[in-house]
């Protein structure tokens, strides 16, 4: 009796571990945009394949994916779409060059905000990260839904950053209307001190540039550069996901008062909510800052008030 009890909480304990292995995760892709985005993703090396590699979403709805255990990618948002003369689909910002609405193994063409997950990794976590290392197109947020170990935080760039950034690294709509884009210093000049490369392919030589600390600035806990994983790496196990683009205010703050989560930064610096607004033309990175230094307290918190008033009221 003894054996075959044994034998049977055996088998029991083999079913529970192989099924919690294979168990998939979900991810919940949110458009909170006021304008409809495709999103594209893009399985790593000898991974799965996901049923889907890119789909469109309109403004306020939602699609879930089933993401299998132990996957490895990158999603990321593609914005002003359409049909073009040789009838290839092709998009102004995040383009994966596919010619389709699905992206079929290629990846989003910088510069794109990137949400970046490695599932059942090391340890059985999950590693997951959004990087402004390829540039930054749209404003997105990685809310953990459910799990346990590591820190779970929330982490993401909140901020509409294509008004604000600096005319060097500005990508502009075609047919003018502002900008679709905001390229890395790496995509923008092909510096290996920027892409950390060559004679800079070292963390102990590759330093935050003065392009990397402007993203970094404004949203603290997105990759700004190759090498920023201190600060930008979040784990977390058993899980599911949601990806969420342009998250409104409210979503925004109920995460800021969600602050006892272990990270080391702050998800948004509130001290720059108003700049895409004031800079909706672009403007050197130098005299972002100068002017970011020189505006007392009270008019952040004055810009800031008037951002939540304009906002809720659209």
């Amino acid at each position: 009796m003894d054996r075959r009890h044994l034998s049977s909480t055996f088998v029991l304990l083999l079913f529970i571990s192989f099924f919690s292995e294979v168990n998939p995760a979900s991810f919940k892709i949110v458009n909170k945009c006021r304008h409809t985005i495709w999103p594209g993703f893009l399985s790593g090396a000898n991974t799965a394949h996901l049923t889907t590699t890119g789909f469109v979403l309109k403004p306020g709805k939602s699609r879930t994916v089933t993401i299998p255990k132990s996957w490895s990618g990158r999603l990321w948002g593609r914005t002003l779409c359409g049909v073009d003369s040789s009838r290839k689909f092709v998009c102004q910002s995040g383009d994966c060059g596919s010619g389709q609405i699905e992206c079929s193994g290629n990846g989003a063409k910088p510069p794109a905000t990137l949400a970046e997950f490695t599932l059942n990794g090391a340890g059985g976590l999950d590693f997951y990260d959004v990087s402004l290392v390829d540039g930054y197109n749209l404003p997105m947020l990685i809310v953990v839904k459910g799990g346990k170990g590591g820190n779970c935080s929330a982490t993401g760039c909140l901020l509409d950053l294509n008004g604000a950034c600096p005319s060097e690294l500005r990508v502009a709509r075609q047919n003018g209307g502002g900008g679709v884009g905001c390229r890395s210093a790496c995509e923008a000049f092909g510096d290996p001190e920027y892409c950390c490369s060559g004679a800079f392919g070292t963390p102990d030589v590759c330093r935050p540039s003065r392009y990397s600390l402007f993203f970094k600035h404004a949203c603290p806990r997105a990759y700004s550069y190759a090498y920023d994983d201190t600060t930008s790496t979040y784990t977390c196990a058993g899980a599911d996901y949601v990806i969420m683009f342009c998250p409104p205010p409210y979503t925004s703050q109920k995460v800021f008062g969600a602050r006892k989560d272990g990270a080391l930064l702050p998800l948004v610096n509130k001290s720059m909510l108003y700049i895409s607004s004031l800079h909706a033309n672009g403007a050197s990175l130098s005299g972002l800052l100068q002017l970011q230094s020189t505006v007392p307290a009270a008019s952040f918190t004055m810009a800031i008030f008037l951002f939540w008033q304009l906002i809720l009221t659209l």
